[in-house]
């Protein structure tokens, strides 16, 4: 007789990551149990799947129920706004954790927390699964899909972009940027993108519009918070005068960027005019260079 497969475990904050990675989990065969993440999940796009409610700081709530559904397998997955140490209210459980996490960890940048977050759910008998690994699709290849393509000065924005937001994810203190024209309009801090391309529609320059530039952090974890778009991002940077979004591909190994709705996201940006280039920041970098 064949064993049951293993259930697959979600703690899901808000936005379709987290339901599009339970979609595919279930289309593969596999059992999904989620713990909503209380403020940020929505429950009622959750009835199709078995799920509980837990607030974020009830960590306790949120490992035993995953426990008692026989979950090991675990993925983070979705939109949760990292609240201030003192609202955050932790059980204990989570009291005994966060000491295991360590202050350097909790106060730090978001890739330090989350990182520590995953050494300690190993500890604890977990293990974490990034959500490609689930749903493959999600990660876009090299290529400019949109019709729209990037020009010369467009490029060159894309250069400025990526020396920025590699310096910017070397601090810990974000993903992405906003360059027009060579000016830097805005940068990726604890906001969001959308917050962040509102701000630059506000600060843009007459002329061609700016690009959106997003990357993995130099030291990131290949399994949370890698950066993301989707059709909700090509709206907001039309809104915000942009011509383009330039992200990071999946390529040799090198996990890229998550492109939410794809099919969805394309068409967007094609009937806004926009493109997308999905790049090797390297190669972009050395095709700017002169012999």
């Amino acid at each position: 007789m064949t064993a049951a497969p293993q259930p697959l475990g979600l703690i899901a904050g808000g936005g379709v990551m987290p339901l599009r990675v339970a979609d595919a989990a279930r289309r593969a065969g596999r059992p999904v149990f989620a713990v909503l993440v209380e403020g940020f999940a929505d429950p009622r796009e959750w009835t199709a799947w078995p799920h509980e409610v837990a607030r974020l700081g009830a960590v306790g709530r949120m490992l035993g129920l995953l426990r008692r559904q026989g979950v090991r397998q675990l993925v983070l997955a979705g939109r949760v706004t990292r609240p201030s140490i003192l609202s955050l209210r932790l059980d204990g459980e989570g009291l005994r954790l966060a000491a295991k996490v360590g202050r350097r960890a909790l106060f730090g940048g978001d890739d330090a927390l989350l990182t520590a977050v995953i050494t300690v759910l190993r500890d604890e008998g977990f293990e974490p699964l990034g959500a490609q690994q689930v749903f493959a699709d999600l990660l876009i290849e090299a290529g400019c899909p949109t019709r729209a393509q990037p020009d010369a000065e467009a490029l060159e924005d894309i250069r400025r972009g990526i020396t920025i937001a590699r310096q910017l994810g070397a601090a810990d203190a974000g993903q992405g940027c906003v360059v027009q024209q060579g000016l830097v309009l805005a940068l990726e801090a604890i906001e969001g993108t959308d917050a962040m391309l509102a701000r630059a529609g506000e600060l843009r320059r007459d002329g061609p519009g700016g690009v959106l530039i997003k990357l993995v952090k130099p030291a990131q974890s290949k399994l949370v918070d890698l950066p993301a778009i989707g059709p909700d991002t090509i709206r907001a940077a039309a809104a915000a005068g942009l011509r383009g979004i330039a992200v990071e591909a999946r390529w040799n190994g090198h996990v890229g960027t998550i492109v939410l709705d794809r099919d969805t996201t394309i068409s967007e940006a094609n009937a806004a005019g926009l493109f997308l280039l999905a790049m090797d920041a390297e190669t972009i970098l050395k095709e700017g260079t002169t012999p």
